[in-house]
């Protein structure tokens, strides 16, 4: 039980003050000369009527008092989401991110570009505590949607606040293979843009754009992919900044030149499409680095954006006030009835 104002319960002494000074105050008296007419009257009237109205209207001042402090009680069954914002989250899932060369943690066996990215997704969106040490916020009144990266994006989960479909979702993310393998980045840039466009509300809108930056390039016809740079303008149009996570790493010096240019492409590319949308360009090779990433990612739209809980209570100042009224009637009537005097 809590109270929404309860500097009102400072008024609480003001019961007793009432009640004593109903009981206490001078009342009308019958000078007669001769008492001897009320010989056969039983006593004790006098002073249930005095003591016990005092009592009631005493009790309908405390319900007075408690109705202004407005007592009510939380539902925790029931929550209200609050006005967060949409983020819809790009992972990569083509073939290269399948390749195991990420270090997760100190002494950890070596995992794959796309688990790195799911451990890092599900600690962004629900919170908790990395090997590491990093400590992550839950963000249960922002609506996020996942998009899988490949060479055919498709929108697998929706702007949501049931986060367990989402995370379920990411669960059952696996490298693609054959001719869905590659990274189409400018359609999954579109396709997010369609998503947070058609979402309600005038809450802020991002995107969160993870891949390795092998991107396939744009053919050209009726039919051509949007290309990356295009589809970045589309979400500055709208206002929609794109924080982008370069995971491809870093190739040998040995590399092949055409696979050097490409690496190399596909970062400027990243960088490109932060830098046009007015988001940020992150670099992470490991697991630490992915997790300071999704870090900064989000203090800074917990501090761009103030978001603020709500929760539904029972109120119960009603039920005080009619308490009250209850109260002085009942010593109203029993004032004019049981507890009568004379005069």
């Amino acid at each position: 039980m809590s109270f929404a104002n309860s500097d009102f319960l400072w008024l609480t002494p003001l019961v007793a003050v009432v009640t004593w000074w109903w009981a206490r105050r001078p009342r009308a008296a019958v000078r007669f000369s001769d008492v001897s007419l009320f010989a056969g009257i039983r006593g004790g009237k006098a002073w249930r009527a005095v003591w016990g109205g005092a009592a009631l209207r005493g009790l309908a001042c405390l319900a007075v008092v408690l109705a202004c402090a407005g007592p009510r009680q939380p539902d925790l069954k029931t929550r209200i989401p609050a006005n967060g914002i949409a983020i819809d989250m790009i992972v990569d899932v083509s073939g290269s991110m399948g390749d195991q060369d990420f270090v997760w943690a100190n002494g950890s066996p070596l995992i794959s570009r796309l688990e790195a990215a799911r451990r890092a997704f599900k600690l962004f969106v629900e919170g908790g505590e990395s090997p590491d040490g990093t400590t992550f916020e839950p963000r249960p009144s922002d609506s996020i949607g996942l998009v899988e990266l490949a060479a055919v994006p498709e929108s697998t989960c929706p702007l949501t606040l049931n986060h367990s479909v989402l995370l379920q979702k990411v669960n059952e993310l696996k490298p693609k293979a054959d001719v869905n393998a590659g990274t189409n980045i400018g359609d999954a840039i579109a396709e997010a843009v369609i998503r947070l466009d058609a979402a309600l509300g005038n809450k802020r809108k991002v995107i969160v754009l993870l891949s390795d930056g092998q991107h396939i390039q744009s053919k050209d016809g009726p039919d051509a992919m949007h290309k990356p740079r295009e589809a970045a303008q589309l979400a500055a149009n709208l206002g929609f900044p794109i924080y982008t996570i370069d995971c491809g790493g870093i190739l040998p010096a040995t590399a092949a030149p055409d696979a050097l240019a490409e690496r190399e492409a596909g970062k400027e590319t990243m960088q490109a499409v932060a830098a046009i949308t007015n988001g940020r360009s992150f670099s992470a090779n490991s697991g630490a680095e992915f997790l300071a990433a999704y870090k900064e990612i989000s203090q800074i739209e917990k501090s761009t954006v103030e978001s603020f809980q709500y929760r539904r209570f029972y109120e119960f100042y009603p039920w005080c006030a009619a308490a009250a009224i209850v109260f002085l009637l009942t010593a109203h009537v029993l004032d004019r009835t049981r507890w009568r005097v004379v005069p």
